[in-house]
């Protein structure tokens, strides 16, 4: 089995970057994705300087392009299932039956969102949406409805859209806020429901009304909402990595995990949402990385 320099698992914005970085520095490399890029529900991905407002298919197909001029980079549209060391090497299995043999390893899988109102799901990319800086241009001015469960989420948030549009209204989902935090959101005119919600009403994405468990309901056609998230595998802990007790992958600052040899870039080492910039940004830094260290051991 030929031994691949290193195997980048995840095709979204920190993976392709990583993969760029490691092409044009001769190393011959593997992507492995299974297109399970958390922005795939939105119509357009934004904020990305030259792509602003591109769909996150074509964002991915482009990246996915380039990746096309240097020669020592494969792509497999797979999803990794086992992880096991060899020696210093790493067999990783994947799911179009093939296994590769590599020495270095960047995860960058992302995260994906839990919703507590599971209809939310319905209409999240199309009309609800959890990062301002992501769509709330396209939302500015515009009636909104922010839902949250926690105090500390339904302040944050409230008071990042609020930039973009006053016409709010928080619901917390049978939440009592504090006093302090009521009197934060009221001093502004904000509308507070703490009623829970039973379900979103709407068609082919786009919300229409929120119904209530008291048979009220509130007619509102767009909002944010503040998921939690989650890694949606566990090769972090299949391959050893030291974890923070907040979620945070421990790593030296640019990629490098406590386990020699893996690396890892974007969402997966923050478990937290960030723009499609700063995942890249961190892809660059792990592949750098990872060539650094290729570099030093075999001078």
């Amino acid at each position: 089995m030929d031994v691949l320099d290193c195997i980048v698992i995840g095709g979204g914005p920190a993976g392709l970057s990583a993969s760029l970085v490691l092409g044009r520095a001769r190393r011959k490399i593997v992507l492995i994705d299974d297109k399970t890029n958390r922005n795939r529900v939105t119509e357009e991905a934004r904020g990305f300087i030259t792509r602003d407002r591109t769909n996150p298919q074509e964002f991915r197909e482009i990246g996915l392009k380039e990746l096309e001029n240097y020669p020592s980079v494969s792509y497999a549209n797979a999803t990794v299932t086992e992880i096991t060391k060899d020696n210093e090497k790493y067999i990783v299995k994947a799911s179009n039956d093939k296994e590769y043999m590599t020495e270095k390893i960047i995860l960058a899988t992302g995260i994906q969102e839990v919703f507590f109102i599971p209809s939310i799901r319905n209409y999240y990319g199309k009309s609800l949406f959890s990062c301002p800086y992501c769509d709330g241009w396209e939302q500015r001015d515009k009636p909104l409805v922010v839902i949250a469960e926690k105090e500390e989420h339904v302040l944050h948030l409230t008071k990042l859209i609020y930039n973009w549009s006053e016409d709010l209204v928080v619901l917390t989902n049978g939440l009592e806020l504090s006093k302090e935090a009521s009197a934060q959101l009221e001093k502004r005119n904000i509308e507070i429901i703490e009623d829970r919600i039973k379900t979103l009403i709407g068609n082919d994405g786009f919300l229409e009304k929120v119904e209530f468990e008291s048979g009220e309901t509130l007619q509102r056609s767009f909002g944010f909402v503040a998921p939690t998230y989650y890694r949606p595998n566990k090769l972090v802990e299949m391959l050893g990595c030291e974890v923070h007790e907040n979620g945070k992958v421990i790593t030296d600052g640019v990629g490098r995990t406590s386990e020699k040899n893996v690396y890892i870039a974007g969402e997966t080492e923050t478990a937290r949402p960030s723009s499609l910039m700063i995942s890249a940004a961190r892809g660059n830094k792990a592949a750098v990385s990872v060539n650094v260290d290729l570099t030093e051991e075999r001078f």
